[in-house]
Formats: structure tokens, sequence, C-alpha cells
């Protein structure tokens, strides 16, 4: 069984969401990384918990031959965006968006993402609406407003 098939159930039964897992390493040193979320966000408490959940989850099922270490982490301020439901839960944020070829004369842009339905989404940038596909997409994040966020901190 693969990490994903594993842990989703375990993630997915706390009331997170799964956003994404990856095994990777070499011969000496072997990671799997697991990313949650939900709504509001998690904090450190949540992820101890769900980390030794997924670890004994994992530990039963015998996941791996040898060693490795696990990760559990939220995706933080400025998250990766790669289903439309990520994007469709991000409309009115701003995002950076790289695609494999050029979209309205450019590979790379940035602006409020204003819609985002089953076959792509728009963003407006600067005025101007630009319309990607899913399937053209590299890759896409939020952008963080960091004013705003240095303004709602506690420090």
């Amino acid at each position: 069984m693969d990490a994903e098939t594993l842990v989703r159930p375990v993630i997915e039964g706390a009331g997170l969401e799964l956003v994404d897992v990856s095994f990777r390493g070499g011969s000496r040193r072997k990671v799997l990384r697991v990313v949650v979320d939900r709504d509001g966000g998690v904090d450190l408490d949540t992820i101890a918990t769900i980390a030794e959940q997924v670890s004994r989850r994992l530990d039963l099922e015998g996941f791996a031959a040898g060693p490795y270490e696990l990760e559990v982490s939220s995706p933080g301020i400025e998250r990766p965006l790669r289903r439309p439901s990520e994007f469709r839960r991000h409309v009115g944020r701003r995002v950076k968006v790289k695609t494999a070829h050029a979209v309205d004369g450019r590979t790379s842009f940035a602006g409020e993402l204003t819609a985002a339905d089953e076959d792509g989404i728009m963003v407006d940038v600067g005025g101007e609406r630009v319309r990607a596909g899913y399937d053209e997409i590299v890759s896409a994040r939020t952008v963080a407003d960091w004013d705003a966020e240095l303004k709602g901190s506690t420090r």
C-alpha cells in the first residue's frame, strides 16, 4: 500500500484535509512528508497529535523497509495550489501562477484569483483578466500580504 492510501483515513478521520504526501530520499535518509490543513489552519498541538496517529498507522501496516523520518506540517501562509478544490477555496486571495506555455503572452503572472471552475482559473492581473486551464499550470501558490500578516501578529 502506498503512503497516501495509509494516511488519508487517519487525516480525514481527524477532520483535516490531506494536502500532500511525498516519500523521498536515497539509501541514507528517507523522509515521508505529510502536509495537512483545515479551515482556519492547524496549530502545533494538532500537528503533534496527527503525527502520532499517522506514525502508529504506518507502524501497524509495516510501511517502508528500513528507517525513515516522518514530517507532518501545514502548508504555511504561502501555500502551493494543485487541485481545483484548493484553487476554489482561495478565490479572492493573491496568487502567483506559472504555466507551461504562454497565456496572454506570459508564462508567469500574479494577481487576485477571481474564479476557479472545473477547467481552470481566472486571475485579475492589474485589471486584466488572465484565464489558465489546470492542464497548463506548472505551479501556483498563494502570495501572502505580509503587511496584513504582520499587523495581525501577536508578537
